[in-house]
């Protein structure tokens, strides 16, 4: 497993070895010690989840407050998404500031999203299956929904046209650090 650096200290894109023959191909996609030791601490997973998206679907900006913050490992199983993180940790020195990468069953990467951190994502293929463990399990009560487009962010959404949003999303209000 490869490391790919990102701006945002923590926020960790990850690319696995691929071994390819005549009949197909083989990746580990997650080995607990190989993860710990490319992020440089133990994380323990809690949750699989699996989320069917059509093409322009925009899931996001969600984030899980402390004490049941989630950290997130992120892959797309089919088709292709634009990821992205929003680092919401105030005493960090790129808080506000936002990573995107894309993530495919093509290119199999998977992206690490520490506690702290706002995630969403863009549809960009005509469907996709995106996979992602957390490290806490869902807590309804700590969950922070921020606008997808909040000017203070400044997300560059790679949009063709209006995104389809879920009525959570659409309501979502910009960032507010209460």
């Amino acid at each position: 497993m490869r490391l790919i650096d990102t701006p945002l200290p923590g926020l960790a894109l990850l690319e696995p070895t691929v071994f390819h023959d005549e009949r197909g191909s083989f990746c580990e996609s997650y080995q607990q010690s190989t993860f710990d030791a490319v992020i440089g601490r133990t994380v323990t997973f809690v949750q699989d989840n699996q989320v069917s998206s059509v093409e322009g679907v925009l899931r996001g900006l969600h984030e899980q407050q402390a004490p049941r913050a989630q950290g997130k490992l992120v892959r797309a199983v089919q088709g292709e998404v634009f990821d992205v993180a929003v680092d919401l940790r105030e005493s960090s020195p790129t808080f506000l500031q936002w990573a995107g990468v894309t993530l495919s069953a093509a290119n199999r990467r998977q992206l690490w999203i520490p506690e702290g951190f706002a995630h969403g994502y863009l549809v960009l293929s005509a469907g996709a299956e995106v996979l992602y463990k957390t490290t806490d399990t869902w807590c309804p009560a700590l969950e922070r929904t921020i606008a997808w487009n909040d000017p203070r962010i400044g997300i560059r959404w790679p949009l063709a046209r209006e995104p389809i949003l879920s009525e959570k999303d659409r309501l979502a209000l910009p960032f507010d650090p209460r």
